[in-house]
Formats: structure tokens, C-alpha cells, sequence
């Protein structure tokens, strides 16, 4: 997959400096997915949850960070729309940013 906007988690990656191996972990896997649909998303990552609007939310460092991402299967791409703290994730809404 091709995966746009890494410079959002590299961002949050040095203000949450324990964050920044997951991040990167995430970044490698997904870089190298070719994912179909969510039923390929969910073989890799089965905590994934979809929240509408092309929108998906995936657990980093165990539910502590939140990503929400675009996906867009037919060009293979992804798109970062938001990383933050659960607490932070808690005042968005993530079918809309």
C-alpha cells in the first residue's frame, strides 16, 4: 500500500517518543500490504475497526494511540487523517476528519 502523510506519525513519534516503534512497525507492515478489503485488513490487524467514510481506526501500543486512516482499496493507498492519544481520539470524530 502506498501511505501518505508519514510525517504526521513521525510527528507524534517525537512527542510520544514510546509510541515511535509501533508507529513504525504499523508503517512497514501496511507499506508492504496489498489489502483488498477489510477481511485482508483483519488478517493482519484484527482489532481494526471501520467507522465509516473510507475511515478506519487502528490500536497502536496497546489502545494507548489511535490511528485513524482513509482507505482508499482501489488505488492501494492510505491516507493518515489523525494519531493521538485515546484520550485526544475521544474528542474527534473519526467517520469525519
Amino acid at each position: 500500500m502506498i501511505i501518505m502523510a508519514k510525517s504526521i506519525l513521525r510527528e507524534f513519534g517525537l512527542r510520544h517518543p514510546d509510541s515511535l516503534t509501533p508507529l513504525n512497525h504499523w508503517y512497514d507492515q501496511v507499506k508492504t500490504a496489498d489489502w483488498k478489503n477489510i477481511s485482508d485488513i483483519r488478517q493482519m490487524y484484527n482489532a481494526v475497526d471501520y467507522v465509516g467514510n473510507d475511515r478506519y481506526v487502528f490500536n497502536i501500543r496497546g489502545n494507548r494511540c489511535r490511528l485513524v486512516v482513509m482507505i482508499f482499496f482501489d488505488i492501494r493507498t492510505v491516507f493518515v487523517r489523525f494519531i493521538g492519544t485515546h484520550q485526544e481520539y475521544d474528542k474527534i470524530d473519526a467517520a469525519q476528519i
